[in-house]
Order: structure tokens, then sequence, then C-alpha cells
């Protein structure tokens, strides 16, 4: 499994962003994913996941703001941040949902700074 995460900057207060998410060997017709993310000094927590079936959910923060999506034929998930707020400030990482649950790897996150 390769997990390569891409499309963070430096932007504004308001602006956005979209986080792409190329997820080789995770067949996505079987496996939920998600975006998580870690701010500095803090853990790495779920921002957004997407089923199996299409469903999605969002963590609080982010509701109304991001958006994530996904593109089984190019085994990639995406995640439109709109609204961007320097809280949301962190590294974004994607994974399947159960590869998260057994603790397996995470690959290459993606820098996303905001600033007011």
């Amino acid at each position: 499994v390769q997990l390569q995460a891409s499309g963070g900057g430096s932007v504004q207060s308001g602006e956005s962003l979209r986080l792409s998410c190329v997820a080789s060997g995770i067949d996505f017709n079987t496996n939920g994913m998600g975006w998580y993310r870690q701010a500095p000094g803090k853990q790495r927590d779920l921002v957004a996941i997407i089923s199996y079936l299409g469903n999605t959910k969002y963590a609080d923060s982010v509701k109304g703001r991001f958006t994530i999506s996904r593109d089984t034929a190019k085994n990639t998930v995406y995640l439109q941040m709109n609204n961007l707020e320097p809280e949301d400030t962190a590294v974004y990482y994607c994974n399947s949902q159960i590869r998260v649950l057994r603790g397996e790897g995470w690959g290459q996150g993606t820098l996303v700074t905001v600033s007011s």
C-alpha cells in the first residue's frame, strides 16, 4: 500500500484548498477512506470519512466547510476545504479506516498552513 497526499500550501483565512490522495493497493469498493490531520504538538485526528458505499461523515469543526469525495477509477480521495481558518493548520493524511484501526502505516502527508 502506498498513500501519497498532495495539494497543501499556505493560504489566508477564508481561502480554499483541494487536497488529493492517491491510495495505491487499496480497493475503494470495499474500503472506507478518511482524511486525518495532525497539528503541531497535537495528536492526529479524524477530519472526514467516506465509506465504501460513498456515505460521508465529518468532524464537527469542519462540517459545512470541507467535502470529502473519491474517484474509484483513479484510486484517489479528495478533500475540498473552503473557508479555511488558522485552526485548520496541520499536516493532512489519508488512510483507509481499517488500516487506521489496525495501527498500520501512514503515507506522506501534505502541510496546510492558514494565516489570519
